[in-house]
């Protein structure tokens, strides 16, 4: 089978916009633009570049840089997957001048800047012929959304795959029409939970989504682990991940801290000699264990 992926830990270089120079944009087109919730859109785009735009890959895992020039740039998850040809999407939330300037400003047919794939992205040849467990906070479900699209579309090469997502309420529950659809076809186990339904119309979980691992029977020892969420959230999946007996290298984060430029020069994303940008945004908590600063700030 034809490997769709960059390797882990590298741009790729054939599928960079510019050949080899990773700090020069290339120009695509937003072709959709719809909202998620609350200060957060889903970003549909294409290279104009017709080659570029057929062969454009990447990792579940990794991001990209938007420009918009006159305003400035900023790193954004890729919240789709490879396995989908012809366009890409990126998840954005209103946080600053550059994503006010997005919100407010561009529409369907306008034209940014695109710099990657960059970062590592998920280790998911590591993941073949074992079981998946993913777990999910608030936010940490849109970098999540484009592996559990990978996983499905290539579900002949994983066992069992398990989704734990909670959100403050109902109403942010990014993807949920989605993620119950993937449920309802038996693709994946999708357990989806809120902190309080209070007046809203509810059928899932209600309560942390720490405590839905309580009734995760995965073996830990054929079972990667991946979680994504807010700085609070990892202490308390972290400790019940490991006391249920998965390894330290076999659990993966992705911790998307202050990252700018994208490609380690700038500095904002640096841990000692670590940059996240560089090095990750995933890491095994094997790995993360020696940089607290990575998972909770």
């Amino acid at each position: 089978m034809k490997n769709l992926l960059p390797t882990v830990g590298q741009c790729a270089p054939s599928v960079l916009p510019t050949g080899q120079n990773p700090y020069l944009p290339a120009d695509a087109r937003i072709l959709r633009i719809q909202d998620l919730g609350d200060d957060i859109k889903l970003f549909d785009l294409r290279f104009t570049d017709p080659v570029l735009a057929e062969n454009f890959s990447f990792r579940p895992g990794q991001f990209v840089e938007l420009g918009v020039i006159g305003v400035g740039e900023g790193p954004f998850s890729l919240p789709s997957s490879p396995t989908r040809k012809g366009f890409f999407q990126l998840g954005i939330r209103r946080a600053g001048v550059l994503t006010d300037y997005i919100f407010d400003h561009l529409t369907e047919g306008d034209i940014v800047g695109i710099r990657g794939p960059l970062g590592n992205g998920f280790p998911v040849e590591r993941f073949e012929g074992g079981d998946v467990l993913v777990v999910s906070g608030g936010l940490g479900m849109v970098p999540l959304r484009g592996l559990m699209q990978y996983l499905i579309d290539q579900r002949h090469l994983f066992n069992r795959v398990v989704l734990l997502y909670g959100s403050r309420s109902p109403e942010q529950v990014l993807f949920r029409e989605e993620l119950e659809s993937m449920n309802r076809r038996g693709d994946a186990d999708i357990v989806l939970s809120v902190d309080s339904d209070e007046g809203q119309q509810w059928s899932g979980k209600t309560g942390f989504v720490t405590d839905l691992l309580r009734e995760v029977d995965l073996d830990p020892s054929t079972t990667h682990a991946v979680a994504c969420g807010p700085p609070i959230f990892y202490k308390f999946v972290l400790e019940k991940l490991v006391h249920k007996g998965y390894a330290k290298d076999r659990i993966f984060l992705s911790l998307e801290r202050r990252m700018e430029c994208g490609v380690g020069k700038c500095g904002h994303c640096g841990v000692g000699y670590t940059f996240t940008c560089l090095h990750g945004p995933v890491f095994s908590y094997w790995d993360a264990l020696n940089l607290p600063e990575l998972i909770y700030t």
